[in-house]
């Protein structure tokens, strides 16, 4: 699909939901839901109330914090464990029993670590993010053509510039999709870590709304979440496909 067909594609998606959206409010009414225009229009408020922008830069520093450890650490493991195969073999299970593990049954350990501040977000954030970048590294790694490795080591070169110019390259496009599964978990995760034992935050106003049952605020912002989530994940994925193409 060429990328006129592809915007296309994307604009009639984005118009099909706004109908059924629509569509769910007629039959629903104002109890549980709001129209379009109607959260749309709310949101352009909520974004003029200087009140709301503590908590929306809040969220922002823990959501940095925790995808630059979730990266961070994700790629260390995983370059470790798919360089190294009789490690990888051993610890790879425990990262996949360790993701299948619900992370909320986890945050009363990482608030008792790290307390009731943003730290605590930033680890339950960076928690759900940097396990599928680290998979997806170590069997990237693991699919280094040989004659890559073997020409690295013709050549002499050490552990660091063999990993930095030959196998993180050669690497990069399946590498790059686990970062892009990655960034959507660990926005999950710190907005959930929000909503727990949190007194700022996106996710902290967002369960005030819920105990008040304060729809304005509830469809408000999640619709900015969707939007941000929905229009990073489209970058991610343009880039993604590109990198994929060139290999």
């Amino acid at each position: 699909m060429n990328g006129t067909g592809r915007w296309q594609g994307t604009l009639i998606l984005i118009v099909a939901l706004i109908v059924l959206w629509q569509i769910l409010y007629w039959i629903v009414g104002d109890i549980a839901l709001r129209s379009p225009w109607q959260t749309l229009s709310f949101t352009v408020k909520l974004l003029q109330k200087p009140s709301f922008w503590p908590h929306l830069i809040e969220t922002g520093k823990a959501f940095a914090a925790a995808l630059f450890f979730a990266v961070a650490l994700g790629l260390a493991i995983g370059m470790t464990l798919g360089l190294k195969r009789i490690a990888g073999d051993v610890f790879e299970p425990m990262l996949v029993a360790l993701y299948s593990i619900p992370k909320v049954t986890l945050y009363p350990i990482l608030l008792l670590t790290f307390g009731l501040g943003i730290s605590a977000k930033i680890a339950f954030g960076a928690l759900h993010g940097f396990i599928p970048v680290s998979l997806f590294t170590i069997n990237a790694v693991r699919n280094v053509r040989p004659i890559f490795l073997k020409t690295g080591r013709v050549l002499r070169l050490n552990r660091f510039t063999m990993i930095t110019r030959i196998v993180f390259p050669a690497a990069m496009p399946e590498i790059f999709s686990g970062l892009r599964i990655g960034f959507s978990l660990t926005m999950i995760g710190t907005v959930l870590g929000e909503m727990f034992a949190s007194q700022k935050g996106l996710g902290y106003l967002l369960m005030n709304a819920i105990g008040l049952h304060n729809v304005d605020i509830i469809m408000a912002i999640t619709f900015m979440l969707v939007v941000f989530a929905a229009s990073m994940s489209g970058l991610l994925l343009a880039i993604d496909r590109r990198l994929h193409r060139r290999v």
